[in-house]
Parts: structure tokens; C-alpha cells; sequence
């Protein structure tokens, strides 16, 4: 999710990494796992009842990029620069007859000449059609080139539960910026799909981006330097360019637009009313941050009504969210959910300076008259957060929590349950914690620990599902199993031997055998008062190496790399539905591309 300026990726160290010390004590519910833990033979073999789809090497897609980059870090950890658009199989516009429309006032050099190659696909997010289950999209970063971290945003969908995704290609509508980040959406109740976009413009000076708002040097100076925006794919679309871009007056689709250095929108979010019986069935709220200093980030929301063409009304002025005890340090992460009364909430995560920036803030805002004037209410203000970046690898952290509702009342007080997730560090490594709330926020149970490994190793990125039945379910990142051993076929598909490049592992390379390394993807299943069905079931059926193909933020020889700051989860007609990274190869993934796997399982 970190895009521009040094002002956001300073926040987002004063909001981490600040506070990514162990604690001289573990945090509430480290240790306290009710399902109690699991061997890794045993999670291991849990794979046997998850279906794997390989969903984005299912076309050839290609796009023409605002901004070429050459740079190429090949032949290490399988990077090999940007590549030449050898034909897209996806119906998609690849710019090839020529430039975008939002690409017309460009300066001399952009855009591109030609279309290139999409190869790398991290963070992620996924969603079901509530008018047809069988009909999901998901969304990814869209990479041109992992070393430039030159991407637009992607969609993939499935129109028969996701056995297989045949339409896919970039989200259009936004091409004239540099870079179009953070995949998230949403269905309204008619089956249109709201796809929420982070456009915005950088160049590159040598192997440096440059955020310089300079009309004569930034790419595109007839645009905004960046933007919060909209897509909608039509109910019924079935081809990649069916997606309205353009709002009432012809324009692109802009939510609120920032030409200034020093005002940063960052980490999109948006949730749609789509309860019939709410007051405000059709609302359409729209999240983001502003960040104005190294640890001021503003929140806002704005709102506009869905009409069942897929149009919508005009967006309202952005309108300020309340942050606990009126502190401005850095209030991020808006999740904002609708429960079927009409009442908004989301939560958000802020740092404390007085308290010597030793532990992160968990708090929650409430509206409940369509997001027009808000409550704050503290969930926890002891969370131990996570490094920057993560033990023997160069990927950093995400958003370090996740938040859901569920569908019906439960409880002594008959209300709408809230569930909450997050990352604790208070260990020396990263486990996940899970708390209820059965009065709307007023309260929550204490903590328990989510992921159940008898090693210590880092589980990270949790995100939170409740399906129709009020199952809840975190889904995490896992890194309990060690990377393959040398000489077996698992190592070999899974790319080891190209691992040559990790300034932060202190062991041998290639990492045959590394502990606390290679990734998988886990999910854990709760009742709604949170009594666990099992154990931790893995997800993913083959273990990953993240350093592979791994996007630079900064630039090529910086150290830190992406894998996504979330990824994506949901559910329909008792089915869940994950949708993350892997660099896996199956016998379709030669180059070890950055990939997303869809796992489907049924709900316990």
C-alpha cells in the first residue's frame, strides 16, 4: 500500500516500526489459544481439504505504461526487468493503437511507445456478488516492473465460484498517472462492483522516484499528482472494458484529488449499505487518510447514493473522522462496515508520543446517521507492533489490523457483534489476537491468540471474515513451515535455488531449509462468541519464497520489498474464498512471478 513521498513512509514508520520493541511482558491473550496448538505435520496435511486455483496467470495481460522503466536486477531472485507486450489474451485495451485517454496531456517522453508485459501480482482483495454467489472478482496490484514498482491496479473474475477466471486484465479509467495502488471494492445490492483507486504520479530521476509536482517535469501535469477515485463494473459485464470510468459530467470519476506535496492521500477504503431494511440502504461511503506530517494522518469519509445502473450520485465533501481522545498522531487503517441497522463503524490505528511511541492504538468510530457526525470509543491502547520489516527477509509490514460484523444479533444485549483482529509483537515475534465486542464497541471480550504453531515465528496480516451464518474467520499470512531442502522437488518448484539476494538473512544462500522465511497463507474458524471449529487450516497447499520477484517501493537497490499490506477474504453460500500471494510454480509459473492463489473451502 506505500506509494508516494517520504512524509507517508515516515508515518508509517511512527506508527510501526517506533513501536516494534518485545515487551518486557507478553501482551494480554499471547498464549491463550482455545482450539490449543497444532504440530506442523498436522498443519501441514490440513491442505488436503482446500482447493487451489491459480487464478492470474489464467490470460496474458499487457497495458502501456505512463512511465517506461529499463531498469533490471536480473538474473537475481528471478527479476527480469521490464518486458515488451508479446500479445494480451484479455480483451482489455493495451494502448497499443494508441495512448489512453487520460494520458493526452502528458510531457514529452510519456507515456510509453508501446504496451508492456503485466507480470507480478501482490496485495490483494476479493469479493462476492450478493446477487449470484458463483460470481466473485478479486483485485490485485497489476506490475509492469517488480524493480521500478511501476504497477496499475488489477482485476480477475469468476463467474462459476472460482474454479476458474477467465476475464481479467487492469482496471481502466486512470492509466495517465504513474501509478493506480491499493485494491479494494465492493458489490452494491443490484451486482455492481465499485472498484476504490489510488492514482498518482511520480518519475523516475536515474533509479530514484521523484514525487516533484514540477509541470515540467512530472509526467502528467494536465492531471491531478494524485487522486482518490472510482470504477464500477456494470451487474452483467462480461468482457475486461465494461467498467464505467466517467462520472455525471464526463470526467474521470474523483472522489477528491491533492496536487500539493505535503497533503498525501493514502490507504483507501470503501464499504456500500446494501441492507435493505437500513435507513440508509444504497450509501456508498468512501474512506481515506491524508497524512500532513510524519505522524499526522487525517481520516475522512465520503458518501454518495448507488443507483442500480451503476452510476451514482456525486461524492460529498470529504468529512473529518474523530480520532480518540482528539490525539492527530497518525489515525490510519480505515475498515468501515455497515451492520443491517444502518450503523457505520470502523476502525483505526494511531501511535501516542507521551507514551514514548512504546504501543499502538485501537480505536473505533461509529456513525449512525450515514457517516455525517461520529462517536470514538478506545478498543486497546497496549498493542505491541510489529517491525517495519520482517526477521531474515526485505518485505515489510501492512496494515496490522483487520475488522468485521456480524449478520445477526447475539449476546445478553441482543446487539450486532464486532469483531476485531491484530498483529502483537510483544513476543519478539508477530502473532495474531482476536476480540468481540456484544454492545456495539462499548466493551470487548479479552484477547485470544489466533494462530496456533508450537514454534516461534512470525504470522502476520491478519483479515476477517463473518459469513451469513455468523461464522468469523482470520485468514493470516504463516510462516510456521520451513522454506524446502535442497535437492527435493518442492524446492525446485518453488524457486529456491534463484534466492541470491537477501541482505537481511545472516544464513546460507540459497535458503534451503530456512526456518522463519517462506511463507504460506492459514485461516482459522470461529463460532460468533468466538469458540474455535479446530484448528489453523492451511490454506496454501505449497510453501513460497517471498524474496522472489518481490517489488522494490523505493527503488532497485533499496532494501525493502512488498508483498502486499493486506490480503483478500470473503465469503458466499458457505464457501470461503482467500486470494493471496504465492511465487509458486505449478508447471504454469516458470518465472516464479508474483501470483495470486485463490483458496476455497468449505465453512465448518
Amino acid at each position: 500500500m506505500l506509494r508516494r513521498t517520504s512524509l507517508a513512509i515516515v508515518a508509517t514508520l511512527a506508527i510501526v516500526a517506533l513501536a516494534a520493541v518485545p515487551a518486557s511482558t507478553d501482551s494480554l491473550g499471547i498464549g491463550n489459544v482455545p482450539q490449543g496448538t497444532q504440530s506442523d505435520t498436522a498443519y501441514a496435511a490440513s491442505a488436503a481439504g482446500v482447493t487451489n486455483v491459480l487464478a492470474t496467470n489464467q490470460r496474458t495481460s499487457c497495458y502501456r505504461p505512463e512511465v517506461p522503466y529499463s531498469t533490471s536486477l536480473f538474473p537475481a531472485n528471478g527479476y527480469d526487468g521490464m518486458t515488451t507486450c508479446p500479445g494480451a489474451d484479455t480483451g482489455e485495451d493495451t494502448g497499443l493503437g494508441s495512448a489512453y485517454p487520460t494520458q493526452a496531456g502528458s510531457n514529452p517522453n510519456y507515456p510509453a511507445t508501446e504496451p508492456k508485459l503485466v507480470k507480478d501480482h501482490s496485495e490483494s482483495d476479493i469479493r462476492v456478488d450478493p446477487t449470484n454467489a458463483n460470481h466473485i472478482i478479486g483485485q490485485s496490484k497489476w506490475f509492469v516492473s517488480a524493480e521500478g514498482y511501476n504497477h496499475l491496479l488489477g482485476f480477475y473474475e469468476s463467474m462459476d465460484g472460482g474454479k476458474t477466471w477467465p476475464v481479467q486484465g487492469h482496471v481502466p479509467g486512470y492509466e495517465g498517472w504513474t501509478d493506480n495502488t491499493d485494491p479494494i471494492g465492493a458489490f452494491d445490492r443490484y451486482g455492481n462492483f465499485y472498484s476504490v483507486i489510488l492514482p498518482y504520479q511520480f518519475f523516475y530521476d536515474g533509479d530514484t522516484k521523484s514525487y516533484q509536482t514540477n509541470p515540467n517535469r512530472e509526467p502528467n501535469p494536465s492531471l491531478p499528482a494524485e487522486a482518490i477515485s472510482v470504477s464500477v463494473r456494470p451487474h452483467g459485464s462480461t468482457t475486461a472494458q465494461q467498467w464505467i470510468t466517467r462520472n455525471s459530467a464526463g470526467k474521470p470519476d474523483l472522489v477528491a484529488a491533492y496536487d500539493s506535496v505535503g497533503r498525501e492521500s493514502d490507504k483507501q477504503w470503501i464499504a456500500i449499505d446494501t441492507n435493505p431494511s437500513s435507513p440508509h440502504v444504497d450509501t456508498i461511503y468512501v474512506m481515506w487518510v491524508i497524512f500532513t506530517g510524519p505522524s499526522t494522518s487525517h481520516p475522512f469519509v465520503s458518501i454518495a447514493h448507488a443507483l442500480p445502473n451503476g452510476t451514482h450520485s456525486d461524492w460529498s465533501a470529504p468529512i473529518p473522522l474523530p480520532q480518540v481522545g482528539g490525539t492527530p498522531q497518525g489515525a490510519t487503517y480505515l475498515l468501515p462496515h455497515v451492520i443491517p441497522d444502518g450503523t457505520l463503524f470502523t476502525t483505526l490505528v494511531t501511535t501516542m508520543p507521551k507514551k514514548g511511541y512504546c504501543c499502538d492504538v485501537l480505536f473505533l468510530d461509529k456513525s449512525t446517521d450515514g457517516g455525517l457526525t461520529w462517536s470514538s470509543k478506545l478498543i486497546t491502547d497496549t498493542i505491541a507492533a510489529p517491525p517495519l520489516v520482517y526477521a531474515n527477509t526485505t518485505f515489510r509490514d501492512g496494515i496490522e489490523e483487520s475488522f468485521g460484523v456480524g449478520p445477526a444479533r447475539v449476546g445478553r444485549d441482543h446487539k450486532y457483534p464486532l469483531y476485531v483482529t491484530w498483529e502483537d509483537y510483544s513476543a519478539g515475534v508477530t502473532n495474531i489476537l482476536l476480540a468481540a465486542s456484544y454492545d456495539e464497541g462499548q466493551t470487548w471480550t479479552p484477547p485470544i491468540q489466533v494462530n496456533d504453531n508450537r514454534t516461534s515465528v512470525d504470522e502476520f496480516q491478519p483479515n476477517l471474515d463473518v459469513a451469513a451464518n455468523g461464522t468469523v474467520s482470520v485468514a493470516f499470512y504463516d510462516r510456521r513451515l520451513a522454506c524446502p531442502e535442497a535437492g527435493t522437488a518442492e524446492a525446485a518448484a518453488a524457486g529456491i535455488a534463484l534466492d541470491t539476494a537477501n541482505v537481511n538473512y545472516s544464513g546460507t544462500l540459497p535458503p534451503y531449509g530456512a526456518a522463519n522465511y517462506c511463507v504460506n497463507a492459514s485461516i482459522q474458524f470461529y463460532t460468533p462468541t468466538l469458540a474455535p471449529k479446530g484448528h489453523n487450516i492451511r490454506l496454501t497447499q505449497h510453501t513460497w519464497d517471498p524474496q522472489l520477484h518481490s517489488p522494490h517501493t523505493s527503488c532497485p537497490t533499496c532494501r525493502n520489498t512488498f508483498i502486499g499490506d493486506y490480503f483478500g477474504i470473503a465469503s458466499g453460500s458457505g464457501m470461503s474464498y482467500t486470494t493471496s500471494v504465492t511465487t509458486y510454480n505449478d508447471g504454469t509459473n516458470p518465472s516464479h512471478y508474483q501470483q495470486q492463489v485463490i483458496a476455497i473451502l468449505a465453512i465448518p
